[in-house]
């Protein structure tokens, strides 16, 4: 049965596009057919995130305004990866909760995981984008604006009745880890009330692939070791955390918790 996911932040820059375009990556090495939904409109980063900003023809407006057949406008480089890239110059009022809701039935039609990028923040182009998806997954990352900003996404989630989401904590440094100068994963899990679903920690070879045109989880690195243990938690497999510095002091409890079902 097809899933549509929306990954979510409250605060912008925090790793929301890098974790889409990384997990798509992840579940598409699988075989598993995926599409990545490029839903920050005016801002598109996707299609440069995954390489494919020279095949953008046509958009999700586009799509949702009748002006191209939904085929034309996805792009992607294998069977089993797909994007529907945003328009960089329409705003988030063009794009309605129910215009999007028919997109997502449609794709699921096509795809076993749709994971939708949606804008930074709590207005209307993060709510449109909330009903219509079957869950969220909200990225953060270990300091106090970026969780607090993230715990205003959570409430108006739960303002909209979806069930809790999934918790993916970016750009966790072990140097401050082992000298108390920042929240472990699982301390800001439990701030937010959400389950953890992984921690990506901090990985130059993410920026640098970028820089590069590349793609960060065709290297062997630490970040996308991470994300790869994600794609597994995700799927519902039981994996182990691994614990970085003072990660260990929550390790062992959280090893006995299993995989996450969905």
């Amino acid at each position: 049965m097809s899933q549509s996911w929306l990954i979510a932040s409250g605060k912008g820059g925090v790793g929301k596009s890098m974790l889409t375009a990384a997990l798509g990556y992840a579940l598409a090495k699988r075989q598993m057919k995926t599409c990545c939904v490029d839903a920050d409109l005016g801002l598109r980063d996707l299609d440069m995130l995954m390489n494919l900003h020279s095949q953008v023809v046509y958009d999700l407006v586009d799509v949702a305004n009748r002006d191209c057949m939904l085929k034309s406008a996805l792009i992607g480089s294998n069977d089993y990866l797909s994007l529907l890239p945003a328009s960089q110059s329409a705003g988030h009022t063009d794009l309605d909760g129910e215009a999007f809701a028919k997109i997502l039935c449609k794709l699921k039609k096509r795809f076993g995981y749709i994971l939708t990028d949606a804008p930074a923040g709590i207005e209307h182009g993060l709510t449109n984008l909330i009903a219509p998806s079957d869950y969220c997954l909200v990225v953060t990352t270990p300091d106090d604006v970026a969780i607090r900003n993230a715990e205003r996404v959570i409430s108006v989630m739960e303002q909209h009745h979806k069930q809790r989401p999934l918790l993916v904590v970016n750009r966790v440094r072990e140097e401050l880890l082992k000298k108390g100068l920042t929240y472990t994963p699982q301390v800001v899990a439990n701030q937010l009330d959400v389950p953890l679903l992984g921690y990506i920690p901090e990985d130059s070879q993410i920026v640098a692939s970028l820089n590069t045109h590349e793609n960060f989880m065709d290297k062997k690195c630490p970040a996308a070791e991470a994300v790869e243990r994600i794609c597994q938690r995700f799927l519902g497999q039981y994996v182990e955390m691994p614990a970085p510095g003072k990660l260990r002091h929550w390790h062992k409890k959280s090893a006995g918790k299993g995989g996450i079902s969905l």
